[in-house]
């Protein structure tokens, strides 16, 4: 019989842990548990991170899943041996909580180094966000060779270890692994987490991520590109985004190359697609800057545009690294065990209805209006639930939202209470009105009619 999870008090400095730990100071508490600075008396006193399991949410099935999600940290931390990457040493239980070690970095993340600079009214130059940044990739391509996405990247999570040049990138208690931990499977390009490990930092995550709970290596690339214009700037992302469109302005509170600038904008891409799709991808673009660089910043931007564009630009690559994800379509990138109980939806061989004359497509009726409707069939008089199925609902939407972003959600909403009768083939077309690009929208059909 499962007993529910008694949640302990913080251990007070002093306190020795398996016989081996002393715990010396508090370092952070998070929605899973605390994080301790400790010394190991069985490797000469050594400074190390002791991570304990104390959820802050209640109900036996919730914190049955955190503890899980917990112990998969610890064969995700397992697993990585890299460098950059704080070193796992052990994971165990005892008095009724689990821990894992880990080890500590001695040093300074890169909020505090920019607050430092910033005293002295001095931020980060391009050419040093450009190395900066050609030092982290290869630490995500690691990751995400490894079917790991980290999902909180933040000046906060970047340290600069003491007399150290590389930057390591910390707290992977929100890593999330893609594929299933007991299967050798491709992974997926985008993984749904759910409500409850719906994590990232507001300003640094994608809007796919905070609003829908999906992630994947593009996402990861988008809080590195937000991290990098932070450290460029020195402002919060919240200042750095127009609060009407929700569009960057971060060009207005710095100068850089135009090439260096159209990088930066990839990374911040609203919609995922639009994005960088691998490390690889960005290293490329950021080693072409190289090419021209020689001839000193000032040099490229005093050049008119038209000639910047027609010399230097560089072009922007979609080949596939040799891992391949994501893959070249959304449907083959998606094709996993677990999204085989979706029903196959065949074509159906009637004609498409035809909206009235004086009626628009969805997708001008809602730029022409904020208050849009979907005409072609009039709603009911009572609300009605759907007889879609849920899973196929949800999949239709995780499909969209690759390709028109995270107004997907709404999307689907509005159609599903315009038409709650509506078939499945008059659902995935309405769906397919709503991307612009005609090629794409073609595509989005196959996915769903495969």
């Amino acid at each position: 019989m499962s007993q529910s999870y008694i949640i302990k008090a913080e251990i007070p400095s002093g306190t020795i842990i398996d016989n081996r730990y002393i715990i010396q100071k508090l370092l952070g508490q998070g929605g899973l548990g605390r994080t301790y600075l400790a010394f190991d008396t069985r490797r000469f006193n050594e400074a190390c991170v002791l991570k304990e399991f104390a959820p802050t949410g209640s109900g036996e099935n919730a914190l049955e899943k955190c503890r899980n999600l917990f112990k998969r940290e610890a064969r995700i931390l397992h697993q990585l041996e890299h460098p950059q990457i704080p070193r796992f040493l052990a994971c165990f239980e005892g008095d009724g909580r689990l821990f894992l070690v880990q080890e500590f970095v001695d040093g300074k993340t890169y909020s505090f180094v920019l607050r430092e600079r910033q005293d002295l009214e001095e931020t980060f130059s391009e050419t040093e966000v450009i190395q900066w940044l050609k030092s982290l990739l290869p630490v995500l391509e690691y990751i995400h060779q490894h079917n790991i996405i980290h999902r909180d990247i933040s000046p906060d999570n970047i340290m600069l270890p003491d007399g150290q040049n590389l930057p390591v990138l910390i707290d992977f208690g929100v890593g999330k692994q893609i594929a299933n931990l007991n299967q050798n499977t491709a992974p997926y390009h985008m993984s749904f987490v759910g409500k409850m490990s719906l994590v990232g930092k507001v300003g640094y995550a994608p809007r796919e991520q905070i609003s829908l709970g999906l992630c994947s290596p593009s996402s990861d690339l988008y809080a590195l590109g937000v991290t990098a214009a932070v450290l460029l700037t020195g402002r919060d992302p919240s200042f750095l985004m127009d609060q009407y469109s929700l569009e960057w302005r971060w060009r207005s509170y710095t100068k850089v190359s135009n090439d260096f600038a159209r990088v930066l904008d990839k990374l911040l891409a609203d919609t995922p697609k639009q994005r960088y799709q691998s490390s690889k991808e960005v290293l490329t673009d950021l080693e072409r800057l190289g090419q021209f660089q020689v001839m000193g910043q000032s040099t490229v931007l005093d050049l008119p545009s038209t000639v910047i564009k027609q010399k230097y630009q560089p072009t922007f690559t979609t080949q596939q690294p040799h891992y391949q994800y994501p893959q070249t379509t959304a449907g083959s990138a998606r094709s996993s065990s677990s999204q085989q109980q979706f029903p196959v939806i065949q074509p159906q061989p009637q004609p498409q209805p035809q909206p009235q004359p004086e009626q628009s497509s969805l997708s001008s009726a809602r730029s022409s209006s904020s208050q849009s409707q979907y005409p072609v069939i009039e709603p009911q008089p009572q609300p009605q639930q759907s007889s879609l199925n849920p899973a196929f609902i949800q999949r239709c939407q995780q499909e969209l939202a690759y390709y028109i972003g995270p107004i997907a959600s709404l999307v689907v909403e509005e159609i599903l209470e315009q038409t709650p009768q509506i078939s499945p083939y008059q659902f995935i077309e309405f769906l397919a009105r709503e991307i612009p690009d005609a090629s794409a929208g073609a595509e989005f059909r196959k996915h769903l009619f495969s």
